[in-house]
């Protein structure tokens, strides 16, 4: 390791780290270095620090480049690739300098690889800008994380699945408006996550295609008179095409406005299904029992088992939707190309992926631990007349009963149980046929929570064979 303070290095070679810094950084444009307030609110590399290794493997890129277009010696490349490395490993290991006083990430590589290197890594900055460098490092940082993002989707879903097999014939209540409405099974309800979760998988793939073009090499903002081989950079990091014009390169941040787009989409998705298990969990529901492991306790109230993880996934909800409406506000009034304003990218950006990832982790763990009261569910499942959707149906396709007529009756059915404070089933046939002669025994049948759901076998409906084959189908569209 390179000792930062060696005193035999050129003194020349490098950019002082003190407050008049940004005067050497601007080549001497400037007679006096910023004041500290300038300082503090110029630099960004309290937070940009976290792009390094996509720094680090931009300016391989590029330093490769330049040697093979005979841009830069090969002797000067070797060196500055050599340090590019040494600076990854010390970054890594913990034992790097960042400097407020050189702004941002890419001054600081580029002002230790000086100290280690000599006045050649001077030539790494030939035909690029801070512009082009960072939308580079941003783009890599925000493809790396929508990989990660994915795969976690993708562990969630799995352990979706898993549950809605275990349970794929477990009766509980449907509902719409939070009211009572159908039986379905719990199987099926889990599996309604997973779709959600499939869709934003789609929109994480949509966003990586879309975004995987290389600003690099568009430079400041107008490109290069240097003979550049953008082709070449794009593919050594992976990009599918360089970017189609210089201006445009720099300034777009549409792809970190679609990530955060599809973060709060996400967001929201885990956030309503937290709000499902903060009601399951109250004494009144009585559906399900989070883990010990995610509840915690009252400080006065020692009868409490409060569902906090779940409750704070859904308060998080709000902190990623702030993400996404802080970098639009930023960014809707800036002409082209760049403005610093753009620096407020990334803590947004960043706020947001640390937020997903620690909730999508919380809501998998919940739904592998939950020990769900199926026997509470079933008993729920049949309030609130919720099997009068299958008595009309009854109506319809064994009297043949226009649906509107069928519907009429119903409600009187509904009614008359609701006068007598008792479940449909719980009517004598006699009571049914004073207001539709034509109902048999046959309508018992239809009536029990179990034989709803068998009976709802329509594409997608909640009958536990379609639930059966719904699960396997998941298994091989999300999983395999």
């Amino acid at each position: 390791m390179t000792d930062h303070n060696d005193k035999n290095r050129d003194d020349e070679s490098k950019i002082p780290m003190t407050e008049g810094a940004t005067s050497s950084i601007w080549g001497g444009r400037f007679a006096a270095g910023p004041s500290a307030l300038m300082e503090a609110i110029n630099a960004s590399i309290g937070f940009d620090q976290r792009l390094y290794a996509q720094d680090v493997a931009g300016s391989k890129a590029h330093c490769v480049m330049l040697k093979n277009q005979g841009i830069i010696p090969e002797d000067d490349a070797l060196k500055i690739l050599d340090g590019l490395d040494r600076v990854l490993d010390e970054i890594e290991a913990g034992e790097f300098a960042f400097s407020p006083a050189l702004e941002d990430i890419h001054m600081n590589v580029e002002n230790r690889l000086r100290e280690l290197i000599g006045d050649g890594a001077g030539r790494l900055h030939t035909a690029r800008s801070r512009n082009d460098q960072v939308a580079t490092d941003l783009r890599l940082w925000v493809r790396d994380t929508l990989d990660g993002l994915d795969g976690a989707l993708k562990g969630m879903q799995r352990d979706l699945i898993d549950r809605a097999r275990e349970h794929h014939d477990d009766v509980m209540p449907g509902f719409t408006h939070l009211q009572a409405a159908q039986p379905v099974t719990l199987g099926h309800y889990l599996l309604a996550y997973c779709e959600m979760l499939g869709r934003d998988r789609g929109r994480i793939a949509d966003c990586r295609a879309r975004m995987n073009e290389s600003p690099l090499g568009a430079a400041a903002l107008a490109g290069t008179s240097f003979p550049i081989d953008r082709l070449d950079t794009a593919r050594r990091l992976g990009f599918d095409r360089p970017t189609a014009n210089s201006l445009d390169s720099v300034s777009d941040r549409d792809f970190a406005l679609e990530f955060l787009s599809l973060a709060a989409i996400i967001a929201v998705h885990l956030s309503r299904m937290a709000e499902e298990f903060v009601l399951w969990c109250s004494a009144q529901f009585n559906f399900m029992r989070v883990s010990d492991e995610y509840s915690t306790g009252s400080s006065i109230m020692p009868q409490k088992r409060n569902p906090d993880a779940a409750e704070l996934v859904r308060g998080k909800a709000g902190r990623v939707i702030g993400d996404l409406t802080s970098l639009l506000v930023a960014l809707k009034g800036l002409p082209l190309s760049y403005g610093k304003d753009m620096q407020e990218d990334k803590e947004p950006v960043f706020d947001a992926a640390d937020t997903l990832e620690l909730c999508i982790s919380a809501m998998s763990a919940m739904v592998r631990t939950a020990i769900f009261n199926t026997e509470r569910m079933k008993k729920d499942a049949g309030k609130g007349f919720t099997t009068a959707t299958d008595l009309a149906d009854w109506l319809v396709r064994v009297l043949a009963m226009p649906f509107r007529d069928a519907h009429h009756v119903t409600g009187a059915l509904v009614k008359m149980a609701e006068d007598k404070g008792v479940g449909l089933e719980d009517l004598s046939l006699g009571e049914m046929q004073s207001v539709a002669p034509g109902i048999t025994e046959e309508i018992y049948n239809v009536l029990g929570v179990e034989n709803s759901v068998k009976s709802r076998t329509s594409h997608g409906g909640t009958a536990p064979e379609n639930v059966r084959r719904a699960v396997d189908e998941a298994r091989r569209r999300f999983l395999d």
